[in-house]
């Protein structure tokens, strides 16, 4: 995996002074990329500072997004609602930085307890998206494709015990579709390789890794050197969702080259819109140069050989017609 420190302090440091983050608005999905990045560069550095950091940005976001149940999607306007998949990244992010204080365990505990059963419909899947106070699902929108996958990660991550009626509700809800869910965006496609990486030998990562590499073949436009946002998108791109497929790979431990390409050739490709001023994508660029505490411990990932690191085929898989949820991104 990447570690380089130096590229993410340039840029911590460039953002910074261009108001852009962590002195920005508030976004739940950045700012929970936030807090596990400033965790991995505590690790890396031994920095009091960077610790503090994540603490500050947990307080800040708790303050400005917070409400009596969960937290609300972004501080701007039209960021209303709750989604469950950046709360879940939210959890990921407090079970990370309580590996170092506990007490952010004990409130993503809470938290998980709080939101689930607002957001889960046992037996049939995961609402995408909530009314900003949890009463309802938002008007349009309905299950989430995999939002089951993100709870049962990021509870397991938490605490295993304490959040075991949970996470057996997920875990029933990924027996009933890992065997035809089909992703087919670039952010899910990385996501889920993530996902899969913290538990490589259960039936579902393994079909799911192997599927996810697929549709990324068909997707990677060489040169110059990008994944593109869907096989029938090849000219759409995004550097955000590239980040993401970035630490999936990171964490799969495969096509690193490839890594590697985009991660140059995002540097200085600009998309003339907003995003070239959004924090999310450069906190995911941070990411994607230091994936570090995203990671499983001790750096185990699910392909380990030279030659898998470069592979081309991701192999066979059971074929079927996924349902057609909400997809990330």
């Amino acid at each position: 995996m990447l570690r380089d420190v130096d590229y993410v302090l340039r840029k911590l440091d460039s953002m910074r002074a261009e108001g852009i983050w962590p002195n920005g608005l508030r976004y739940l999905w950045t700012d929970a990329f936030g807090v596990v990045l400033y965790v991995s560069l505590y690790t890396e550095t031994g920095e009091q500072r960077w610790l503090d950091a994540a603490e500050r940005l947990v307080a800040d976001v708790e303050r400005v997004l917070g409400r009596r149940r969960g937290l609300r999607i972004g501080e701007a306007a039209d960021r209303d609602g709750q989604y469950f998949h950046y709360l879940a990244m939210w959890l990921f992010a407090l079970a990370r930085l309580g590996d170092l204080k506990p007490e952010y365990r004990k409130r993503g505990i809470a938290l998980a307890r709080d939101i689930h059963p607002a957001f889960v419909v046992p037996g049939r899947g995961v609402i995408w998206k909530m009314q900003e106070d949890l009463s309802s699902p938002y008007p349009g929108y309905g299950l989430g494709s995999m939002d089951a996958y993100d709870g049962y990660v990021s509870y397991r991550t938490l605490d295993e015990d304490a959040l075991a009626p949970e996470i057996a509700q997920m875990r029933d809800l990924m027996q009933r579709d890992w065997r035809t869910l089909d992703i087919e965006q670039d952010l899910g496609l990385g996501m889920m390789l993530w996902l899969a990486h913290f538990f490589p030998d259960e039936p579902w990562a393994e079909a799911q890794t192997r599927r996810s590499l697929r549709t990324l073949e068909t997707i990677w436009v060489d040169p110059p050197g990008y994944f593109s946002r869907a096989p029938w998108l090849g000219d759409t791109k995004f550097a955000f969702t590239n980040y993401g497929v970035s630490l999936g790979l990171q964490a799969a431990g495969i096509w690193l080259g490839r890594v590697d390409r985009l991660n140059a050739f995002f540097e200085d490709w600009r998309s003339g819109d907003e995003y070239d001023r959004e924090a999310i994508t450069w906190v995911m660029a941070c990411t994607s140069h230091l994936p570090g505490a995203f990671l499983t411990r001790g750096g185990e990932t699910m392909i380990e050989s030279d030659q898998a690191r470069e592979r081309s085929s991701a192999g066979a898989v059971v074929d079927g017609s996924a349902p057609r949820r909400k997809e990330r991104g």
